[in-house]
């Protein structure tokens, strides 16, 4: 790890005032908000990450889960993950977010980790983690190696020929699915993001993996009041039962009444190098029948555009039965 500068600043203004003077607010930034550190501290370690200065946020007053005005949620960007999938009123109306949470890491790590953490989360690719491979997110114009590599973990829906790095988080396909909006502050002011529109796709600049600027502090997340009688599941399907990274999840919240599905939100995980959220699926259930052959049709339009690599076309037929059986969960819950 390279030597830096640990500062600990008094409020929100004067961490966004030492951060706004960093060149990007993605890869290779040279200033650093801290919380949890769970994924920050561990690429610093690999020399990943390199900041000159690393800000410890852990001071300021971003650590409050509370309800909004309209019946909805606001999630402190320092909450730990521990503390916000069991609290009461996530676990009674967005479940789905409480699962989610409990299905990743560790319970050490989901103590220690937050919200915004979580929601800047790196990929696990083994070739942007090892310096002494070319990676094109981490080093723009050296190559994708993990193409004709080893790409068995890796995305098969958002990709490009500069990129497959799939992103791990779990909590952020949940946040999809429940439509989150992030709220950020920076030099521009205040910004609120709707969650699909916070991550990038690759293209042809896998650096940049968020609409992030200089400066820009993540302050809190909103979640829209939760609509009477959805069912919400997380399924996650794995290599083992714990602590490890999704081959491919589901997030889904539906509302079925007369056995018809009047309203459903899905997102998937361990897919796509973005959380994918899936609106011609949830189109393609709008007023059919809530059965398995309609959700197996709803699973198939989700991953209509996906595009294997040499070691995860599995990924397609896993993806789709494990957004069937979740939608079948969620509908008998």
């Amino acid at each position: 790890m390279k030597p830096f500068e640990f500062l600990r600043p008094a409020d929100p203004p004067a961490a966004i005032a030492t951060a706004v003077q960093a060149k990007t607010a993605q890869q290779g930034a040279d200033v650093r908000f801290v919380a949890g550190g769970t994924t920050l501290i561990d690429l610093m370690k690999l020399n990943v990450e390199t900041p000159a200065r690393v800000l410890d946020i852990n001071r300021l007053p971003l650590d409050k889960v509370e309800s909004t005005r309209d019946g909805g949620l606001k999630i402190g960007a320092t909450v730990r993950n521990s503390d916000l999938a069991n609290h009461s009123t996530v676990q009674r109306d967005y479940s789905v977010l409480s699962q989610a949470i409990l299905n990743g890491a560790s319970a050490q790590l989901r103590n220690m980790a937050t919200t915004a953490g979580n929601l800047l989360q790196r990929t696990r690719c083994m070739y942007f983690r090892d310096t002494a491979m070319p990676c094109n997110k981490r080093e723009p114009g050296t190559g994708c190696p993990a193409i004709t590599g080893a790409n068995r973990m890796l995305a098969i829906l958002g990709t490009s020929e500069h990129c497959i790095a799939t992103n791990p988080s779990d909590m952020c396909v949940a946040m999809a699915a429940l439509e989150a909006t992030i709220h950020v502050q920076g030099a521009k002011g205040l910004r609120a993001i709707p969650i699909r529109d916070f991550h990038l796709l690759p293209g042809t600049t896998p650096q940049h993996e968020t609409v992030l600027e200089p400066g820009d502090l993540i302050t809190h997340v909103t979640l829209p009041a939760p609509v009477a009688g959805s069912k919400q599941v997380y399924l996650k399907l794995r290599d083992r039962a714990s602590y490890e990274f999704a081959l491919a999840s589901a997030a889904v919240v539906i509302t079925v009444a007369g056995g018809n599905v009047t309203r459903a939100r899905i997102a998937l995980g361990g897919v796509g190098t973005k959380p994918w959220r899936s609106p011609d699926a949830e189109a393609a259930l709008a007023g059919k029948p809530a059965d398995a052959a309609n959700f197996r049709k709803a699973a198939e339009v989700a991953m209509r555009d996906a595009k294997p690599q040499s070691e995860n076309a599995f990924k397609i037929e896993l993806a789709k039965r494990c957004l069937t059986h979740a939608l079948q969960m969620a509908a008998t819950g």
